[in-house]
C-alpha cells in the first residue's frame, strides 16, 4: 500500500470523481484509476461505485483512515520545520458560525504577525456537522459547544457566553423589560433551534426541570440563520449573545432568562495523535484571544483552562476524553 493510492481515494472522496481526482492531484485520470484499483486488490474490497462516483461503505471506511494518515504525515512535516523555529503548514479548523464571526479576525490578526507562513482554512458550521469532520481527520481542530457527541474527542471548555432572548427594541409586550423567567418563554412563539442539534438539546436540558416547553414558529439548523431571520422580522429567539453583532444591537433587546443557564464552547482534539505544531500554534492564538480583556463580545466570559500549560508549540494534555 502506498500513500499515493490513498492520496487518490480521498481525492475521489471529495471531488466525486476520478476526472475531477486527477486535475486536483495535476495527473491523468488512468493514474487514479490505477491507484484506487491497487487498493482495493491489497484491501479485498471494492472502494468506489464507479456507476454512481461515490465510495462504498467500505471505501468510507477506508478514506476514514486515510484522512488521519495523511494528516500525520502533514503534521510530520510541519514539526521538524517547527524545531528550526519556523511554524509552517497548513491548519484546517471548524468553527460553530456565531463563534467564528467574532474570533477568526481575532486570531488571523494574531498567528500573521506570529506565524506569517502558517495557513489557515477555516469551515464553518453547527456543532453536529463538524464533529463527525474532525472525528474522520478531514479537519484538525474545532470550537464546537458542549457536549460534544464523539467519543473520540477531547474537549477543553474555552469560555461561556450568555443565552438570551432577542426581541425588537419597539416590542411592547416586553417593553422596559431586561429580564424574564424560564416560566414566561411558552408565552412567546419563537423560532427554535431544530430538534437534534446541540444548540435545541441544551436548551431542552435546562428548560426541562422546570417543565417548560419552546413554542416554535419555526425550527432552523443553524444558529446564524436562526438569527439573520430575527433579524429580518420573523420573530423573536433566544441566541447566544454574541449571535447579536454591535450595529444592529440598537434594534433589538437582548432579555437575560432567569434561570437559563451559559452555553460552553470549547476546543476539541482527536484524542488519538498529536496536533502538528501549526495546530499548536492556532490552538495557542485561540486560547490568547479569549484570555484577553480587550476585544470580547458581550456577554462572554473566559474559562480557566483545565489543562496543563506550557510553551506554544510545545505538546499539552487537552482537556478531558469527551463521553
Amino acid at each position: 500500500m502506498e500513500l499515493r493510492h490513498l492520496q487518490a481515494l480521498v481525492a475521489v472522496a471529495e471531488h466525486g470523481s476520478f476526472s475531477a481526482a486527477a486535475d486536483f492531484l495535476g495527473t491523468v485520470q488512468s493514474n487514479i484509476s490505477a491507484h484506487v484499483a491497487r487498493l482495493e486488490r491489497e484491501v479485498g474490497a471494492t472502494l468506489v461505485d464507479r456507476s454512481a462516483g461515490r465510495l462504498t461503505p467500505e471505501g468510507e471506511v477506508v478514506a476514514s483512515r486515510a484522512y488521519r494518515v495523511l494528516s500525520e504525515l502533514d503534521a510530520l512535516v510541519a514539526d521538524v520545520a517547527a524545531l528550526r523555529e519556523e511554524v509552517t503548514g497548513t491548519v484546517r479548523a471548524g468553527m460553530i458560525g456565531t463563534t467564528a464571526r467574532w474570533l477568526v479576525p481575532m486570531v488571523l490578526r494574531d498567528i500573521s504577525e506570529r506565524h506569517p507562513k502558517l495557513h489557515l482554512i477555516v469551515s464553518e458550521g453547527t456543532t453536529t456537522t463538524l464533529e463527525p469532520l474532525l472525528s474522520s481527520g478531514r479537519i484538525d481542530l474545532a470550537l464546537l459547544t458542549s457536549p460534544v457527541p464523539g467519543r473520540d474527542l477531547s474537549f477543553e471548555p474555552l469560555f461561556e457566553e450568555t443565552v438570551v432572548l432577542v426581541v425588537p427594541a419597539d416590542d411592547d409586550v416586553l417593553a422596559g423589560r431586561s429580564s424574564l423567567s424560564l416560566g414566561e418563554l411558552p408565552a412567546h412563539v419563537m423560532l427554535a433551534p431544530a430538534p437534534g442539534t446541540s444548540f435545541r438539546s441544551e436548551l431542552e436540558a435546562a428548560l426541562k426541570p422546570a417543565s417548560v416547553r419552546l413554542r416554535p414558529r419555526a425550527e432552523v439548523d443553524g444558529v446564524r440563520l436562526i438569527a439573520s431571520l430575527t433579524f429580518e422580522g420573523y420573530g423573536p429567539a433566544l441566541l447566544p449573545a454574541s449571535a447579536v453583532p454591535p450595529q444592529l444591537r440598537p434594534r433589538f433587546r437582548l432579555l437575560r432568562v432567569e434561570g437559563l443557564p451559559p452555553r460552553t464552547v470549547g476546543l476539541c482534539l482527536r484524542t488519538r495523535g498529536l496536533p502538528s505544531a501549526p495546530a499548536r500554534a492556532v490552538l495557542s492564538a485561540m486560547r490568547r484571544t479569549v484570555a484577553s480583556p480587550d476585544g470580547l463580545p458581550e456577554g462572554i466570559r473566559a474559562l480557566e483552562p483545565e489543562s496543563v500549560t506550557g510553551a506554544e508549540g510545545s505538546l499539552r494534555t487537552l482537556g478531558v476524553p469527551n463521553g
